[in-house]
């Protein structure tokens, strides 16, 4: 199995880049986890996105739903010239209300509303849902298959009780927002690089991805955070980062 990074900045794309997008492949599924600025894009130069088996919004930030919008327009015309013929299963928060009215688009989607503690099956996965600490109604999700598991702890605040969620995850996708340096006064439902490290170590996640990076960021920097708050095996995401579990 893989999962592609499509896009990992935020709260805007880096030059031929993407905001949060990633994809989940095993035994030909495919799961869309968020949709950002640029992902569709992306995700075209691995499968026409029609041919998704399922999306997972975590949250309805623009950075995390941009091109959801269009993914409508693709699935839609799919279905009417006979490329698709069942709507695409669509699991996302519906609030705030403004947005997730926008979710559903005719025929072409079927909304699958997301609470805390949700499970569902998807393909060969089984999905958790878990709130975490964030302004809006956000989402990580723990999907288990294939004898593997993978935590996508969405944007979330220092706040966020991952031990609820996951203990020995292979895979902790996990958001490193700010530099330490820059952490605001009051927490903003974001992470530091460290504090991400360090959640992953308190989990003992096997392998660790960090992602929702600052365009602006050198890298050099962000992986000096990671250094000595993490023991295990670590990635910086970029676009076109495929890892194989």
């Amino acid at each position: 199995m893989k999962w592609r990074v499509l896009g990992c900045h935020s709260p805007f794309p880096a030059p031929g880049g993407a905001t949060p997008g990633y994809l989940l492949e095993a035994e030909g599924h495919r799961i869309l986890i968020d949709c950002g600025s640029g992902v569709l894009s992306k995700l075209a130069e691995v499968c026409p996105p029609y041919r998704l088996d399922a999306v997972i919004l975590s949250h309805l930030h623009h950075d995390h739903i941009a091109d959801f919008f269009v993914l409508q327009y693709a699935v839609q015309t799919a279905m009417r010239r006979g490329w698709r013929r069942d709507p695409l299963p669509v699991y996302a928060p519906t609030r705030p209300e403004k947005w997730g009215n926008l979710l559903p688009y005719g025929d072409a989607i079927r909304l699958h509303p997301v609470q805390e503690g949700m499970k569902s099956i998807l393909g060969r996965w089984e999905t958790t849902f878990f709130r975490t600490d964030h302004a809006v109604p956000c989402f990580a999700v723990l999907l288990e298959g294939f004898g593997r598991s993978i935590l996508y702890g969405a944007d979330s605040g220092p706040k966020t009780n991952w031990d609820v969620m996951a203990r020995n995850p292979d895979l902790f996708v996990c958001e490193g927002t700010f530099l330490e340096r820059d952490l605001p006064e009051n927490p903003v439902g974001h992470l530091s690089v460290k504090q991400a490290a360090e959640a992953a170590e308190r989990i003992r996640a096997r392998e660790l991805l960090l992602t929702h990076l600052f365009p602006e960021y050198d890298r050099d920097e962000i992986e000096e955070e990671v250094r000595g708050s993490y023991s295990g095996r670590w990635w910086l995401a970029e676009t076109g980062l495929t890892l194989s579990l």
